[in-house]
């Protein structure tokens, strides 16, 4: 699904010709499986019929896949998405410097009523006047009067007492009193099950979603906290659905996409998932999911992939965090090296690396003599910090 494409300078049917025509391929091969897996010709393809879930107290019924637009450059590809019948976009203040924003405020002229759009502060937005500026900044470059679900960005285990800070409480209530926002909600990457409980133990249940990175590697205790968090009616929305979207060659020309997609959906605890559609290839393979359902084939094939990425893909549970006696910020150094390789996303990478301190970034690591830092997956932090040096600082 991550694949580094863009289209730009041409018009709205060479566009979109391109885009279905570009990727039509039969996945064959791969120890007999050919005949059971097969994608449709651009010719024959059909978008499927919208499928719905309500996001918990929000009431919205959105659609199973939705689209997250954080790594769309054009607006023509959420355009289709749109008029094909998802009606939730998933951005952020941060994303592209502001201007992916920008993007998703094209691809809603003459359909906001139909759509329901997130975004989210900064996470060093703390401050009431700081918050009530992203929002103002962001109402701005969607060019519309309010934002559905508005959301704290990049919650961790450590830091999850912000969802009781008072001054975030203030801006948020002033800002749905003043009709700007509706909804409130939260993101988090690492730690994710100390933050969903967090919320559910919170007696005002101040927040109405949260957003999780959830895929068939996630652990036993972040399954665990998302069905409490949907049971008490916190709307859950999965992202990082393709567990890296790792180009590992061992599944020949099959996909893992579809398979991974229809994982998380089979969760009925996950409203929707939003995964990241740069391009109307990625568009049509993920919305063609909604009404299938997740069979043996999908097992198979998330077991070849899983074996393959299982020596360098993170879990980003930060439990190596507390084993490094300089608290080097492991696990966002490791979702950065997943940004680089895994989505081909090198910008998005390096943006997101110069954001962590750099008494704890992998160059804090050249001082120690040997790693004592242990991943409780297996993984080698020292060869992963090496590398993130060598990539990205």
């Amino acid at each position: 699904m991550y694949r580094e494409k863009g289209y730009s300078g041409i018009n709205r049917r060479d566009f979109l010709k391109a885009g279905l025509a570009g990727t039509t391929s039969a996945l064959i091969g791969w120890e007999g499986l050919a005949n059971a897996v097969e994608y449709a010709s651009a010719e024959s393809f059909a978008f499927p019929v919208p499928v719905y879930r309500t996001l918990g107290r929000t009431g919205l019924k959105i659609t199973i896949v939705s689209f997250g637009a954080m790594l769309t450059p054009e607006a023509e590809v959420i355009k289709v998405a749109l008029d094909h019948g998802v009606n939730y976009v998933d951005t952020a203040r941060r994303y592209m410097g502001g201007k992916n924003e920008e993007i998703v405020a094209k691809a809603l002229k003459g359909k906001r009523d139909k759509v329901y759009v997130a975004t989210k502060t900064k996470p060093d937005s703390h401050s009431k006047e700081a918050m009530m500026r992203d929002v103002e900044t962001s109402l701005r470059a969607l060019e519309t009067d309010y934002i559905d679900v508005i959301q704290l960005h990049n919650l961790t285990g450590d830091n999850k007492d912000r969802i009781f800070n008072p001054e975030t409480r203030e801006a948020f209530i002033k800002l749905k009193e003043q009709g700007k926002v509706r909804f409130f909600g939260v993101t988090t990457h690492k730690g994710q099950a100390e933050v969903l409980n967090a919320l559910v133990d919170d007696r005002d249940r101040f927040f109405d979603t949260a957003l999780v990175g959830y895929n068939f590697k996630s652990s036993t205790a972040e399954k665990e906290a998302i069905a409490r968090a949907a049971q008490a009616n916190i709307g859950i929305i999965a992202m990082k659905t393709q567990a890296g979207g790792y180009d590992t060659g061992a599944l020949g020309p099959i996909s893992p996409h579809q398979a991974a997609l229809k994982w998380a959906l089979q969760n009925t605890h996950i409203t929707a998932a939003i995964p990241g559609m740069r391009d109307m290839a990625e568009l049509r393979e993920d919305i063609a999911v909604m009404g299938m359902k997740f069979g043996y084939l999908d097992k198979l094939i998330l077991k070849r992939y899983g074996a393959a990425v299982k020596h360098y893909y993170c879990h980003l549970c930060g439990e190596c965090e507390s084993t490094c006696p300089k608290g080097v910020a492991i696990s966002t150094i490791n979702r950065c090296l997943m940004y680089k390789e895994g989505y081909k996303e090198s910008g998005l990478a390096r943006s997101t690396y110069v954001e962590i301190p750099a008494s704890i970034s992998a160059s804090a690591c050249l001082d120690c003599p040997g790693c004592v830092a242990r991943c409780v997956n297996g993984l080698d932090i020292a060869k992963k910090m090496d590398r993130a040096r060598r990539l990205l600082a």
